[in-house]
C-alpha cells in the first residue's frame, strides 16, 4: 500500500509539474516522450507528458531505419499518459511515433528509438578522417589520439591530409574513392581544421534576403553519386560576397541535396575566430582533447537539458527540437526552460537549445561568442538558431563558437529544417541523425518544413559523438532500455542597431 501511495504522489506531482509549465507553441508541437521496456514477456511501454486541449494519440511503429510508417498500431484516449506495445521482440530496435490531436492548438510529434537487449554493435565501419594539413605536425599528438579513440571506437580510419586551399572537388575525390572502394563499410566523414568548404545554392534559410545566395554545404563531402554543377546560378545581390554565386566561380547551383546522403559528415574549424584569446591551433587542441576525455569519461555531463525560447511566438515552433528531442534522450522531467548561458555555467548539461533572432556572432536572449570566449559551458550537445549564424563560415561566427567553450562537443542549427536524433537514445551518433535530417526532404519524420533537404543541413563536431557511453553510466536512454554503445518561414531576426 505504501509503494502505491508513493507511486501516486509521484504522478501526482509529476502532472503538477507537467500542467504548471506554460505551453509554448513549441510545447503544442511536441509529444514529450519517453519509453520504459521488459524482457519477460517482452513489452515496451511508451509514455508522455500530458498536454491540455489533447483530444487523442495515434501510435505508429516501424523498424529502425524503416521507410514507411504505415498504418497506426495503436490510439489512447485523450486522458492517456501511456500506450503498451505487447507485439515486440527481443533484440529489435523499434521507432515510434506517437501524433497528439487537439481541439484548436494543431498536433503534436513525438519520436523515440526502443529495444529489447539490442546487441551491441561491434564495428562502426569506416571514417574518412581529413585534417587540415596546417595542423600536421603541431597536433600530431592529438591526431593520434584522436585515431585511437576512433578505433576504440568500433571504426576503421581512412585518413587524408589536405590543404586549405586545395579544389573541394579535390578533397571530395579522395572521400568517393575511398567510398567506391568499400560502398557497405564508409560511413562517416570527420573534417578537422579548415579544410576547404563547399559553398552552393540560391537560398536564403533563414529569410534574409541580403543573404540570399551560396551557403555553407559541407554535405558535398558525404553526398556520394549525385550531380553538382556550376553553370546556372547567377546570383549577386547578397550583402556579402562570400554568398555571391555566379557561373564557374567554385560554389555550386544546388540548393536541395541531389540524391541521398550516404556519409555522416561533422567538421571541428576554429578558423579566424578571434574573439577567443587562444589561437587557432590551441582551440583545435582544446577540442581534441575535451573528445578524448569525454570518450573515456573523464568528463561526464548530468542527465538535464535546458531550452532557451526567444521565438516563442513564431508558428515555426523551433523550440519542439528541444521540446521533442530531449524528452527521450534524458527524460521529460529533466527537460527546463531557462537562460542558456545562466544555466551551463551554473551546472552541466547533455543536451541544451537556444534560439533568438540571430547576427553572425550572437542570438538575443540567448548569448554572443564573446560569452562563448569567457564562458566555461558545461554542456555536450547544444543547439541554436537564429538568423546569419546558420551559415558558418564567417568571422566569430555564434556557432562554431560553442564548440571552443567548455567541455562542448556538437552543435548544429535546427528549425529550419527541423532536427531528429532520437535514435542517440539507443547508442547510435550524432552523425547518424545528421544524415537522416540531411535526407528528410520527403518529410519522413513530421513536422518537416520548406528548409527540410536543402545543403545547409550541417553538423559542428565529431560525428562519431554518442551519449551512450560504456562503462559510463547511460546518460542518453530511457530508463531499463538497453542500447548498443560505442565501445570505449520569414526572418528569424532584424539586424540590430
Amino acid at each position: 500500500m505504501l509503494i502505491r501511495s508513493r507511486t501516486l504522489i509521484t504522478l501526482v506531482l509529476m502532472l503538477l509539474a507537467f500542467a504548471s509549465m506554460a505551453q509554448t507553441l513549441g510545447h503544442n508541437r511536441s509529444v514529450q516522450l519517453w519509453a520504459t521496456v521488459q524482457s519477460n514477456p517482452p513489452q515496451i511501454t511508451l509514455n508522455w507528458a500530458p498536454h491540455a486541449n489533447t483530444t487523442g494519440f495515434t501510435i505508429f511503429r516501424k523498424l529502425k531505419g524503416g521507410t514507411s510508417w504505415g498504418s497506426a498500431i495503436g490510439t489512447a484516449a485523450s486522458a492517456a499518459t501511456q500506450f503498451v506495445d505487447n507485439s515486440v521482440s527481443i533484440n529489435t530496435s523499434y521507432e515510434y511515433k506517437v501524433v497528439r490531436t487537439t481541439s484548436n492548438l494543431g498536433n503534436g510529434q513525438g519520436y523515440v528509438n526502443a529495444g529489447i537487449a539490442v546487441d551491441m554493435v561491434e564495428d562502426r565501419g569506416k571514417m574518412v578522417l581529413l585534417v587540415d594539413n596546417t595542423f600536421s605536425t603541431s597536433l600530431a599528438t592529438q591526431l593520434t589520439q584522436l585515431q585511437s579513440d576512433l578505433e576504440g571506437d568500433g571504426w576503421q580510419v581512412i585518413r587524408h591530409d589536405v590543404s586549405r586551399t586545395a579544389p573541394v572537388t579535390s578533397v571530395k575525390a579522395l572521400v568517393v574513392n575511398a567510398y567506391n572502394a568499400d560502398p557497405t563499410k564508409v560511413n562517416a566523414v570527420f573534417i578537422v581544421g579548415h579544410v576547404p568548404v563547399p559553398m552552393s545554392g540560391n537560398l536564403a534559410p533563414d529569410g534574409h534576403g541580403e543573404h540570399y545566395g551560396a551557403w555553407v554545404a559541407d554535405v558535398y563531402y558525404g553526398e556520394m553519386n549525385g550531380t553538382w554543377t556550376d553553370n546556372s546560378v547567377n546570383s549577386a545581390t547578397a550583402q556579402w560576397t562570400r554568398n555571391h554565386n555566379v557561373p564557374g566561380d567554385g560554389k555550386f547551383d544546388q540548393s536541395v541535396i541531389p540524391t541521398a546522403v550516404e556519409l555522416a559528415v561533422g567538421r571541428v574549424d576554429f578558423f579566424n575566430m578571434p574573439a577567443f584569446s587562444q589561437d587557432e591551433t590551441t582551440l583545435t587542441a582544446n577540442y581534441l582533447n575535451k573528445l578524448h576525455q569525454w570518450k573515456v569519461k573523464q568528463i561526464t555531463a548530468q542527465d538535464r537539458a535546458v531550452i532557451d525560447d526567444n521565438f516563442t511566438g513564431m508558428a515555426d515552433a523551433f523550440s519542439q527540437n528541444g521540446w521533442r528531442g530531449f524528452g527521450p534522450l534524458v527524460h521529460p522531467n529533466n527537460v527546463v526552460a531557462g537562460d542558456y548561458f545562466t544555466s551551463m555555467s551554473s551546472q552541466s548539461h547533455l543536451w541544451s537549445y537556444g534560439c533568438g533572432g540571430g547576427w553572425w556572432n550572437n542570438a538575443n536572449g540567448v548569448g554572443s561568442t564573446a560569452q562563448f570566449a569567457s564562458t566555461y559551458t558545461r554542456g555536450i550537445f547544444t543547439v541554436l538558431l537564429g538568423s546569419y549564424f546558420g551559415d558558418w563560415d564567417f568571422q566569430d561566427n555564434f556557432l562554431r563558437a560553442a564548440l571552443g567553450s567548455g567541455t562542448i562537443l556538437a552543435n548544429f542549427w535546427a528549425g529550419y529544417p527541423n532536427w531528429f536524433f532520437h535514435h542517440m537514445g539507443l547508442g547510435e551518433t550524432i552523425g547518424y541523425s545528421t544524415r537522416l535530417t540531411q535526407n528528410n526532404g520527403n518529410g519522413h519524420y513530421e513536422p518537416a518544413n520548406p528548409e527540410a533537404g536543402r545543403i545547409h543541413v550541417s553538423l559542428l563536431g565529431d560525428p562519431t559523438c554518442a551519449c551512450v557511453l560504456w562503462p559510463r553510466p547511460p546518460m542518453c536512454r530511457p530508463p531499463v532500455q538497453r542500447a548498443r554503445p560505442p565501445r570505449s518561414r520569414g526572418p528569424l531576426h532584424l539586424r540590430p542597431v
